[in-house]
């Protein structure tokens, strides 16, 4: 006998497997009205290497406001390090953390060491807020972090260039992106940050 199911009677019979079998897959499906499928859990679900090389779980900024922002040393972008650090000077009392990713995916515009992005960053711009290793954030070898951010946050879709942003509240979940020309001090950035900051 050959069976044949509508896409809507897989889905349905999936969700009821995985409930008798308790499961979770972690995720769920993105609804009728098109909405993106969101991830149950929050970036604290993540361990990343810091620029000297050592695991920093994100989970160590629970409770803070975080603006995730993957940056490059040679880019168009790269003065908005000076908006990022002035951003972080105002508002890191109030519990403002940025936490700043260098990757090499556009244009080779970040194609140094660790030790010579941190050298350069430090140096240039003086930033006081975290800064990780380099990793990917687009491709096939995308760091889960950046897999999360782009496939099942709620602002899915790929990186398009050096320093997007991404806002999260107090609670580990993304409630904001924003395009890599939109710098740090724009209005727009400036009054999601602090409504964060006040409402969380």
């Amino acid at each position: 006998m050959t069976w044949i199911l509508r896409k809507e009677y897989i889905v349905t019979l999936a969700l009821a497997l995985g409930m008798v079998a308790g499961c979770n897959p972690g995720y769920t499906l993105a609804g009728e009205s098109g909405g993106p499928a969101t991830h149950s859990g929050s970036v604290y679900d993540f361990t990343l290497n810091d620029v000297d090389g050592k695991p920093l779980p994100l989970s160590q900024f629970r409770g803070k406001v975080l603006l995730l922002v993957n940056t490059a040393s040679f880019c168009g972008n790269t003065p908005q390090y000076e908006q990022l650090q002035t951003m972080y000077e105002r508002y890191e009392a109030r519990g403002l953390e940025i936490l700043a990713f260098p990757a090499n995916n556009f244009g080779q515009q970040e194609p140094g060491t660790n030790e010579e992005i941190k050298k350069f960053c430090y140096t240039k711009y003086s930033l006081t807020f975290p800064l990780f290793s380099k990793i990917s954030v687009k491709g096939d070898d995308k760091h889960p972090l950046y897999r999360y951010l782009t496939e099942r946050s709620p602002f899915p879709g790929e990186v398009e260039w050096n320093f997007q942003k991404y806002l999260v509240d107090r609670t580990g979940h993304i409630i904001a992106r924003y395009h890599h020309r939109t710098k740090p001090l724009s209005d727009e950035v400036v009054q999601d940050v602090e409504h964060t900051l006040a409402t969380n």
